[in-house]
């Protein structure tokens, strides 16, 4: 296969630390070409950095350049998923987004309807797929050791975490709070563990009692006056076939424990724990606990850009796609729907 020539739009810290380290560190597959910022300083900045010959903060000139990029890695503010992922779809590049798809569903279903007519690979960085631990029950799935799963606890919460910093609670250009920042995050794993199909009830609740009384937390202080978003969101969504999900997230919450990000699972056969990873069931008619406390660690965001140029490739690939992207968008909007309700 040709060497990929790549592009990274947004110039902040998630291109710095994650997607600009893992594309360097795959030379036979994919040449990082140019970094694009509305900052043109803040652009040469990064490209200097990690020796990128070019830069840009304008998207369009860089499309019309004789480096014209084949891939793009979307990491703009969430407001801007949307305009700059249809725009190199439209320059017939594959697209890497950052999560979530877009800020609301119509975006989303919208731009994988352009991938498709275009030809091109559409993904979104739901980097939590590459864990050993969601790998291991995945294969436990598929093996049938787990039987029929019908229930699965999804959480992301953080006791004091709503950021000091950034756009976080602006709801204008994250488009929701810790359920748009966090919350997709698990949902995505718990849907994949059920076909990504899509429910067919959702009852939701949101809060931001904490975000509007302001102070300080475990990543800064934040201004209760600009706090527009919700800081928990709790849901439960039922599907056809019974199956259900409860999910439970959040930026600011009393509770004892700083973070926790797991899956709990229920299935017919056997449940399990993602994070540390367990399976609980019966043998020979005695219950039985199994821990797994030798998986390696492995550097997640390296693995899904792995994933992201297998697919790009037409080779097989776990990458969450661009239709997976559009129901999960729908499940979000109607869980913020339920909620104003």
């Amino acid at each position: 296969m040709p060497i990929l020539k790549a592009a990274i739009i947004g110039g902040g810290h998630i291109a710095d630390q994650n997607h600009i380290p893992a594309l360097k560190a795959l030379p036979e597959r994919v040449e990082l070409v140019a970094i694009c910022s509305r900052d043109i300083q803040k652009a040469r900045a990064l490209a200097d950095k990690h020796h990128i010959p070019l830069a840009y903060n304008n998207a369009a000139e860089m499309f019309d350049s004789d480096s014209k990029p084949d891939l793009i890695i979307n990491c703009t503010a969430n407001n801007l998923h949307y305009p700059f992922t249809v725009q190199a779809l439209e320059n017939n590049c594959h697209v890497l987004c950052e999560k979530p798809p877009a800020m609301n569903a119509a975006q989303a279903v919208e731009m994988a309807d352009l991938a498709q007519k275009k030809g091109k690979v559409l993904a979104y960085n739901f980097q939590l797929r590459q864990t050993p631990e969601y790998s291991l029950l995945k294969r436990s799935l598929e093996s049938g050791r787990l039987g029929e799963i019908y229930h699965i606890k999804a959480n992301f919460l953080r006791r004091r975490g709503i950021p000091g910093w950034g756009n976080f609670t602006n709801k204008s250009i994250q488009g929701g709070g810790a359920l748009m920042d966090l919350g997709v995050h698990v949902l995505d794993l718990a849907l994949g563990l059920l076909d990504y199909g899509e429910p067919d009830r959702i009852i939701a609740n949101t809060y931001d009692f904490i975000g509007k009384a302001g102070g300080k937390g475990l990543m800064g202080s934040w201004d209760a006056e600009k706090f527009e978003v919700e800081d928990a969101c709790f849901a439960h969504l039922s599907f056809p076939n019974n199956a259900s999900i409860t999910l439970s997230t959040s930026f600011a919450l009393n509770t004892k424990i700083q973070k926790n990000v797991n899956l709990e699972v229920f299935g017919t056969k056997a449940g399990a724990v993602l994070n540390p990873f367990a399976l609980y069931s019966e043998m020979e008619g005695e219950l039985v606990d199994m821990e797994f406390p030798h998986l390696e660690e492995t550097d997640i965001q390296f693995k899904n850009t792995v994933a992201f140029l297998d697919f790009c490739e037409g080779k097989r690939s776990n990458i969450c796609d661009a239709k997976q992207g559009a129901i999960l968008q729908k499940i979000v909007e109607a869980i913020y729907k339920s909620a104003e309700k």
